[in-house]
């Protein structure tokens, strides 16, 4: 392996928090599959209101399940370094949920833009409470034909897993898709499971955790093509 990637995976990290060690895990598979080396650093959230060198070093960033963060406004600042500057980015189950927020807040201009399981009282909520808890379940997706999701996996059905309370509030979902961050992945109510923001080199947030779904000899789709955009 003559080539190696930085990755930095946002998110306050617990051992014994399952996908925070498949993201290890699925980082490393797809390495493998593309044979290239991975250095994973995990940034707690808290540092990153104050520095984000180890986010500008990175190759890659993985905005990772585990809400709340202890820091709210320090993964913001990493999305929002992602989002700019072309940093293949992947967010999943509650880094898709700030990945929403980030976007509301400084591309949309809802600078009241909240998250549930922070504020749950708050006037504009972008992220909502589920009515009925994912945590646990696999379900099926419906994918847009022709999307970033869609072609890297190859198909326009899947099933994944998730570990979810919260969700893209309905109401707004209209919202962020007519405002760029296209919702390409919907399950079968047509709530929004995943987002993607075209023209960027990898910009994708997925409600479900596709690390759960990794094995050694058949990496994630989705992580492969997060690693492939940096190459």
């Amino acid at each position: 392996m003559n080539r190696s990637l930085n990755v930095a995976v946002v998110g306050d990290y617990d051992k014994a928090f399952a996908p925070h060690v498949a993201t290890d895990d699925a980082l490393r598979h797809a390495a493998e599959h593309l044979g290239v080396g991975v250095e994973i650093r995990w940034l707690a959230t808290e540092p990153l209101e104050a520095d984000l060198s180890g986010v500008r070093a990175a190759d890659v960033l993985w905005c990772a399940p585990g809400s709340p963060y202890r820091s709210l406004t320090g993964a913001l600042a990493a999305l929002r370094h992602g989002r700019e500057q072309g940093v293949p980015t992947l967010g999943t189950c509650g880094g898709c949920q700030h990945m929403v927020i980030e976007y509301a807040r400084h591309v949309l201009g809802f600078e009241d833009a909240r998250h549930a399981e922070y504020d749950p009282y708050a006037s504009n909520l972008f992220i909502s409470e589920l009515s009925c808890s994912l945590a646990g379940r696999t379900m099926p997706v419906a994918l847009t034909p022709g999307s970033r999701a869609a072609t890297l996996y190859g198909r326009t059905q899947t099933e994944e897993r998730y570990y979810c309370n919260f969700g893209i509030e309905p109401a707004h979902q209209r919202t962020l898709h007519e405002g760029g961050l296209l919702v390409t992945g919907v399950d079968a109510d047509g709530e929004a499971r995943v987002l993607e923001l075209p023209g960027h080199p990898f910009y994708l947030a997925t409600l479900y955790v596709p690390q759960a779904r990794s094995a050694p000899g058949r990496p994630h789709p989705l992580v492969v093509g997060l690693l492939r955009a940096a190459l």
